[in-house]
């Protein structure tokens, strides 16, 4: 038998007061484009409407937007403090060494100089050797295919980021 109800976590998010949904969506993803659209969509039936909506939000960003969005994540193997969302996605950097750390201070540094902002990969379950070779390759990317990746990346770390908001039951 299934249900339709709409999931705990979900209708939580659903009965927010708007300012409190959109501050969470902002911990989300930190265009403020993205999380408006996202909030004039409410309430969701189902995680799966709300992932379709931001899909669509994510596309829909300008390239302000985007520099927005990725202002709100701080460089790879540099967690800001007292942030455990980004702790907990860069986990891979954890037990980098110390030559591997300062090689991917290195290459953000060398990629921001490049592009003009922070290297975005979906960090999450990745070692600091995978995240070392991405930022390696796409050093060498066009800056229109650049971009089309960080687009791609920023939704996944949405998607997971929504996943934990509205699925784990997480919200108080």
């Amino acid at each position: 038998m299934t249900s339709t109800a709409t999931p705990p976590g979900l209708a939580r998010f659903n009965a927010l007061e708007e300012h409190a949904a959109h501050t969470a969506l902002l911990e989300v993803c930190a265009s403020t484009a993205w999380a408006r659209r996202l909030l004039a969509a409410r309430p969701y039936a189902e995680p799966d409407a709300l992932y379709a909506e931001s899909d669509t939000a994510m596309a829909a960003l300008t390239e302000a937007d985007l520099a927005e969005a990725m202002a709100g994540h701080p460089p790879i193997g540099r967690p800001r403090p007292g942030d455990p969302t980004s702790a907990r996605e860069q986990r891979g950097m954890a037990g980098a060494t110390d030559e591997l750390r300062a090689e991917m201070l290195e290459l953000n540094l060398a990629y921001q100089e490049r592009f003009g902002h922070v290297f975005l990969i979906c960090a999450t379950g990745r070692t600091a050797e995978e995240m070392r070779d991405a930022v390696r390759e796409r050093l060498g990317n066009a800056p229109e295919k650049e971009r089309e990746i960080l687009r791609t990346e920023l939704g996944k770390i949405n998607r997971i980021r929504l996943t934990r908001l509205v699925e784990e039951d997480r919200l108080a």
